[in-house]
């Protein structure tokens, strides 16, 4: 199956449709339509990306080489490159190659990445002739002196900037300081895509490319599959490793084949757990994940490895039937021999040539042949009966090779390729691209738009119902109206005692975020009354209003002076409190009446009666009544701030002591001046005594009157207008009937507008989901089909306008307006 099917053309204009008309519909604007985007975006997508993602050494790149059965992409052991490859489709003679370089500011950034691995000194300039061949003479010293190139991690990386170095001298010419040059392979000269890609496949080259852009024809890139292979998840460099991630978190990737490692390490390794998560976390996937256990071949010579992976493909791989076990290595170079003879000695001087040149002339063993004599000696894949192979030590490894295919011919390759698992791999691959990828791609969309569908069937369906069940006629529509008159009027009455209890609650439990604005500020006024009461109070008056009170005595006592000042302080803040309690209860009331005028109870009651049935004029008379509850109580708590704290004269306390010593302050004399000059003395006893009352009235025992004074007052009277407005019934009905046959009027036309319009929706609905199910006929999903909705049709009076009094209905009845 191949591109969309002609009935699907269309196919984004008919899904947008359908989401177009769940944002028309309140009820469901907040539906998330997120998954059927994305999935309508792969389901219409000319392109089809598929990510080959793992950790370097994983062997991405001849996995590749493998499927496509073509040597495109460099493979090498070791951290090979952090080239991004992609591979797209174009017919045999406009096959090209398109290579983008990297900066030298990237190239410079990841040398001294390596250098520092490598405890190298710092790269200063990599254009200088001497630095490069100083660092290339200590990478080969620490090649041979790990045993080779791919012996241990560090001669990789050693490997790693060697090639780095020579892909900078060999390409300087192309490569810009800091941007990144693109060329065609026209601008290189090369007459074909075989010529290019090998250039690109060499390792020098290959170290010094950013990207590289295959075209080339193969049946499996055709419907828009793109391959694309990218740096390893552990790359040294760390932004090649992001920018693996970012490529499989991009809306772009279609799919994902994860290549992993445990056949050859035995456990999957922290990045590759990452890497699936990630995969997890990005919904334009889904599903579309195939798992390749690559170096297979590793299991069949070590017992515990094979069994380690059976053990992981079990538990965390179980519920998924796309898992491969493969040897790229083996099945790739299986494939190109095939094509070889004894003449180019099985690919040793054709497939084989650059990995098979040594120095000085002395030809060295491919990876490949090395793999192929071990396969054939230890793996135990080969039926002996079958195959009689023996690998002769007084042979050299390329001679080994050489006899032993000569000797077995096509059918060891036949089963090496067998049992590389490369075949059952690219058939898998090759069937799901083919046959499964659209059907899969439409499903997705379909099941993703299902809910959606039926949401939007069960709400046109409800409106339609509620609007077919009303009456068509003007007296039954009075009538109906009428009979539900009484329920009206206990719902607004209900909903107007709801609303008071919520308030009351609110103000009981704190939650009401205005009244505690309001009562913080009762608070602070107290207390900086308080503050300037005490800092202002002046003992010469005092002992001057005593003394005028007493007119025989010259002398006033101690005592006195305090009484002055008991009755002054508490006068004084009985006013604060006073008038702050009169500010909260006029600023509840008002709060309260602007919300009962915009509720609906509200907005209700002044339809069903023309007025408000009194709450105004109720809440007011409430008003008046709470403010004067609560001035009482205000005057008696500030009246008994005259009395002095019970614990004021307990001995012990500082209150008492502070007593005593301005007193013995003010008795050394019997005038004024003895009384003013313990004037601070006097200020701090007074302190002492009504901090803590103050404190224990506007943080206690107010705030609870104020509850329940709201409370006593305010739900008795929401529980009597609930009674009031039911008593309301006799004019309620004398109003409706008023205007219920105006409103009845406009109700049956305004009903009948509005199954016009669902029933267009209805059918917008309809044809957009016809459209789609042909679609999904046409990729066989019959099972996926989405559901159409059934119109209505009603048996009653079908009113076509209402003209001069008149309603007429398909010409046969006449209502005449009362």
């Amino acid at each position: 199956m191949q591109g969309l099917p002609l009935q699907c053309k269309n196919l984004q204009e008919q899904v947008e449709c359908i989401l177009q008309l769940i944002q028309q519909e309140p009820f469901l604007r907040s539906y998330n339509v997120t998954s059927i985007q994305t999935s309508l975006n792969k389901a219409i997508s000319p392109r089809f990306e598929i990510v080959f993602a793992g950790a370097f050494s994983a062997g991405k790149s001849m996995l590749i080489n493998a499927l496509l059965e073509r040597e495109l992409l460099y493979s090498a052991e070791g951290h090979a490159t952090g080239t991004e490859c992609k591979i797209e489709y174009a017919p045999s003679d406009k096959e090209r190659v398109v290579l983008t370089f990297l900066s030298e500011a990237e190239i410079r950034e990841q040398a001294v990445f390596l250098c520092q691995q490598l405890k190298f000194a710092t790269v200063t300039n990599i254009n200088q002739a001497e630095v490069i061949q100083l660092l290339c003479q200590g990478c080969n010293t620490i090649i041979q002196q790990e045993g080779g190139e791919s012996k241990s991690e560090r001669a990789k990386q050693a490997k790693a900037l060697m090639l780095l170095l020579e892909g900078y001298v060999a390409n300087r010419q192309h490569i810009q300081t800091v941007n990144n040059a693109t060329y065609s392979m026209e601008q290189f000269n090369f007459k074909n895509l075989k010529e290019a890609a090998g250039y690109a496949r060499r390792g020098s080259n290959s170290a010094v490319l950013k990207r590289i852009e295959y075209y080339c024809d193969h049946p499996l890139l055709q419907d828009g599959n793109i391959i694309i292979d990218t740096p390893g998840i552990d790359a040294p460099v760390e932004k090649d490793s992001h920018f693996t991630y970012a490529r499989i978190r991009s809306s772009d990737t279609s799919a994902v084949i994860c290549v992993l490692k445990p056949a050859s390490a035995g456990d999957m390794t922290k990045e590759e757990t990452e890497l699936l998560e990630t995969i997890r976390e990005n919904p334009g996937i889904r599903d579309r994940v195939f798992y390749v256990f690559n170096r297979i071949d590793e299991t069949w010579y070590n017992a515990q490895l094979r069994q380690r992976l059976d053990d992981l493909m079990s538990e965390q791989f179980q519920d998924t039937n796309r898992v491969f076990k493969t040897s790229g290595l083996l099945g790739f170079y299986g494939s190109q021999i095939q094509q070889t003879s004894e003449r180019d000695r099985f690919g040793l001087d054709s497939v084989f040539t650059e990995s098979s040149r040594g120095l000085n002339g002395r030809e060295e063993t491919p990876q490949f042949v090395n793999e192929f004599l071990r396969y054939c000696a230890n793996s135990g894949k080969l039926s002996s009966s079958q195959f009689r192979i023996s690998v002769n030590s007084f042979e050299t490894p390329n001679e080994n090779y050489i006899r032993i295919v000569k000797e077995q011919g096509l059918p060891l390759i036949q089963q090496l390729i067998q049992d590389s698992g490369i075949r059952e791999f690219r058939n898998a691959i090759a069937w799901y691209l083919t046959e499964e990828k659209r059907p899969q791609l439409f499903k997705n969309l379909a099941n993703d738009l299902e809910d959606a569908c039926i949401q939007l069937k069960k709400h046109y369906q409800s409106i339609q119902r509620e609007l077919d069940s009303q009456p068509q006629e003007i007296e039954a529509m009075k009538a109906q109206e009428l009979q539900r008159l009484n329920q009206q009027l206990q719902e607004v009455g209900n909903g107007f005692r709801a609303s008071i209890i919520e308030e009351v609650n609110q103000v009981i439990t704190n939650d009401s975020n205005a009244f505690e604005t309001d009562f913080r500020q009762l608070q602070s006024r107290m207390i900086r009354r308080l503050d300037e009461l005490l800092d202002t109070f002046s003992v010469a008056d005092a002992y001057r209003h005593a003394t005028r009170n007493h007119s025989r005595n010259a002398t006033a006592p101690l005592i006195a002076i305090l009484v002055e000042a008991l009755y002054y302080l508490a006068n004084q803040l009985e006013d604060v409190l006073v008038e702050s309690s009169q500010e909260i209860v006029a600023s509840f009331f008002q709060r309260l009446n602007e919300k009962t005028r915009k509720s609906e109870s509200y907005r209700q009651l002044y339809r069903l009666l023309g007025n408000d049935g009194g709450i105004e004029q109720q809440l007011q008379v409430l008003e008046r009544e709470v403010t004067h509850a609560l001035v009482s109580v205000a005057r008696v708590e500030c009246d008994r701030f005259v009395r002095e704290s019970p614990r004021f004269y307990d001995e012990g306390t500082f209150s008492i002591y502070q007593f005593r010593q301005t007193l013995l302050q003010t008795s050394q004399a019997y005038d004024c001046e003895s009384i003013v000059e313990a004037e601070p003395a006097i200020r701090q006893l007074l302190k002492l005594d009504f901090e803590p009352k103050v404190s224990q009235t506007i943080r206690k025992t107010f705030r609870q009157t104020f509850n329940q004074i709201f409370k006593t007052h305010l739900l008795p009277m929401a529980d009597k207008q609930v009674e009031e407005i039911l008593q309301q019934y006799p004019k309620a009905r004398n109003y409706l009937e008023q205007s219920l046959e105006r409103e009845a009027e406009e109700k049956i036309l305004s009903n009948k507008h509005l199954l016009d319009v669902i029933g267009q929706k209805i059918a917008t609905y309809n044809s957009a989901v016809t459209s789609i199910n042909e679609c999904l006929e046409a990729v066989e999903l019959y099972d996926c089909l989405l559901p159409t909705i059934e119109q209505i049709e009603s048996e009653k009076v079908d009113m076509k306008f209402y003209k001069n009094g008149l309603l007429e209905s398909n010409g046969a009845v006449k209502l005449t307006k009362l």
